[in-house]
């Protein structure tokens, strides 16, 4: 469910992040979003247990339903969130200024008691990963849903990289941040680990990488270097899950390859990619339409970030039945059965020695790191 991620540490050179909270237009946009906490006490049941959707490392998140019916996702962030005020207020600007189909929709926020409640527009079909995943509910998912939900998730962070005011990097872009309503329309969610670029930059480079491994370009994973073709490589990782019905897990084994990417390209190098699609898919989809998002799919995750698309450029070719496409290079994360892990990293990222810490921290496919670096 959405979380935002908030820690806070003393480093020399600390990047400029704007006080939207200061600025009177953004002010009127928080007090427009306040509620009372005796209202999403009575929506929640005063928190019951019975109305717990889940409950992540930064607090628990309710179901609840305000006086005039809507229903509600509220995430209750713990005390020990690391969040003060200001900063809070800060990362709710940010949220409340976008405004999208395909992204979760703040509804409020709650600063009374010591509590830290952020309102949220429920989300009855959860998350992808709680559907894509299982192999009974996965069934629900033919291929116009997962196609739905490609479509929309690639118009989401259009948006959020091209077309918004604001220019924002989510940087944890995985299945379980993707949120599914009642028609299964997807919502983007979680933007406690995003950044917002301002003017012409276009990359950022930080010493303390957070995230989510499997979904991580190896350029922000190894090097701590962070763009929109980084949330472009994890698209890709995610159409991949769609179409297949697999966890990246982005495992490493010295004796096969186990992870996702390295699977996928073998089936494609050798023409076989109908073996790994999704079983609950074959026979019942167009073959065509499912290998051209393979193909977008291995554009995304390309080694180099200036070879990946923009995803104004992957929306075109999503929706176009005319634009050719350039061959795939092998992905920078498949390792070939008989390869060296760290040859392979050596040659790859000439700093990979001086990064094994950053690799060593990185967490689990469904897990984000919480040691974040300041915003």
């Amino acid at each position: 469910m959405v979380c935002l991620c908030f820690y806070r540490r003393r480093r020399p050179a600390r990047e400029h992040t704007p006080s939207y909270s200061t600025n009177p237009e953004n002010i009127e946009s928080i007090d427009s979003l306040l509620l009372d906490i005796s209202t999403l006490r009575a929506a929640t049941d005063n928190f019951a247990e019975s109305n717990r959707l889940g409950e992540g490392g930064f607090g628990a998140v309710y179901k609840g339903v305000l006086p005039d019916g809507q229903e509600i996702a509220v995430k209750r962030l713990s005390q020990g969130s690391g969040q003060g005020i200001q900063e809070l207020k800060n990362e709710l600007v940010l949220v409340a200024k976008l405004q999208h189909k395909n992204l979760v929709r703040l509804v409020g926020v709650c600063l009374q008691e010591h509590e830290k409640l952020l309102v949220y527009e429920y989300m009855p079909n959860r998350s992808i990963d709680t559907i894509l995943f299982d192999h009974e509910k996965s069934k629900e998912l033919d291929w116009g849903k997962r196609f739905k939900i490609i479509n929309g998730i690639a118009r989401g962070l259009q948006y959020l990289h091209e077309d918004s005011q604001l220019k924002i990097i989510h940087r944890d872009l995985k299945a379980s941040n993707v949120l599914l309503d009642y028609d299964y329309t997807p919502k983007i969610s979680d933007f406690g680990l995003a950044r917002l670029f301002g003017g012409d930059q276009s990359r950022e480079v930080t010493n303390r990488v957070v995230g989510t491994y499997g979904y991580m370009a190896p350029e922000y994973a190894m090097r701590g270097h962070y763009s929109i073709k980084s949330d472009v490589f994890s698209f890709g990782v995610l159409i991949l899950e769609i179409l297949t019905g697999r966890r990246s897990s982005g495992s490493f084994n010295m004796e096969q390859s186990v992870d996702l990417l390295s699977l996928v390209w073998e089936h494609w190098t050798t023409g076989t990619i109908a073996e790994i699609i999704d079983s609950s898919l074959r026979g019942n989809a167009p073959t065509e339409q499912m290998l051209k998002c393979v193909h977008i799919g291995l554009l995304c995750v390309q080694d180099n970030p200036v070879d990946r698309p923009m995803m104004s450029t992957v929306n075109v070719m999503l929706s176009s039945s005319t634009v050719s496409l350039q061959a795939p290079l092998k992905p920078v994360f498949f390792i070939p059965k008989s390869g060296n892990y760290s040859s392979f990293y050596s040659e790859s990222y000439p700093t990979a020695t001086q990064s094994t810490s950053k690799l060593e921290a990185m967490s689990p496919n469904e897990v984000s790191l919480t040691e974040l670096e300041p915003r």
